[in-house]
């Protein structure tokens, strides 16, 4: 990972166009080829980012100082450096990834053997499909053909709706995805939670663990 400091200025150019000032800001080159920027605000969104697969180049001559981002979708992220305050790589090696307690990775295994609970036609694409900024439990194309994420909490609450609304913001830039829809999905949501996720277009479905693993339990009966 490289992590750069740095008064800048960033132009994004694709399906859209995206302008950031010049400001001091953080920008983070992971080693999958994701850059993203970021301010000492906004947690840990960034401001802008361009997802893997993509490719860097630092402009030399006239152009140094002009890193150009370019994806398979033509979609280029220009960072105009003006002063750099800090520039450093790490090598973090292979992460073990999120582990999951017992009962919400089960609530996975389970939801993707039986993907019919989310709806009639729907398909599973894989578990734990991986973005750059983490892994969405489930990805599924409903009975149309149309992508769903699927965030599983235990306890669904206000940070779980943020969490699947990140991987939505992202997942609808891959045109290949795109568009996306969410379901969040638990044991139990809170009102609070429910709200935000139907402000956000979000559906809300609630798992009955206990049920969910009583067929589990009959599809290894012969009798």
């Amino acid at each position: 990972m490289r992590l750069v400091i740095a008064r800048c200025s960033v132009d994004y150019a694709g399906r859209l166009t995206a302008h950031l000032p010049s400001a001091p800001r953080l920008i983070l080159v992971k080693a999958d080829g994701s850059v993203s920027i970021h301010a000492d605000d906004r947690a840990y969104k960034p401001l802008n980012w361009m997802s893997p697969p993509c490719t860097l180049k630092e402009g030399t001559g006239d152009e140094a100082g002009v890193w150009t981002v370019i994806n398979k979708a033509g979609e280029k992220l220009i960072i105009t450096m003006e002063e750099v305050l800090h520039d450093s790589s790490y090598v973090l090696g292979t992460d073990p990834g999120l582990i999951k307690d017992g009962v919400e990775a089960h609530l996975q295994e389970l939801l993707a053997d039986r993907i019919e609970t989310l709806g009639e036609g729907y398909t599973l694409i894989r578990r734990e499909y991986m973005t750059a900024i983490g892994p969405v439990d489930i990805l599924c194309r409903d009975a149309d053909g149309a992508t769903v994420a699927v965030e599983l909490k235990r306890r669904g609450d206000i940070d779980g709706v943020e969490q699947l609304t990140r991987y939505l913001e992202l997942l609808n830039r891959d045109p290949h995805l795109a568009p996306v829809t969410g379901v969040f999905a638990a044991q139990e949501i809170k009102p609070q939670a429910r709200v935000l996720a139907t402000d956000r277009g979000i559906r809300c479905l609630v798992l009955d663990y206990n049920a969910m693993r009583g067929i589990e339990d009959d599809k290894l009966r012969l009798f």
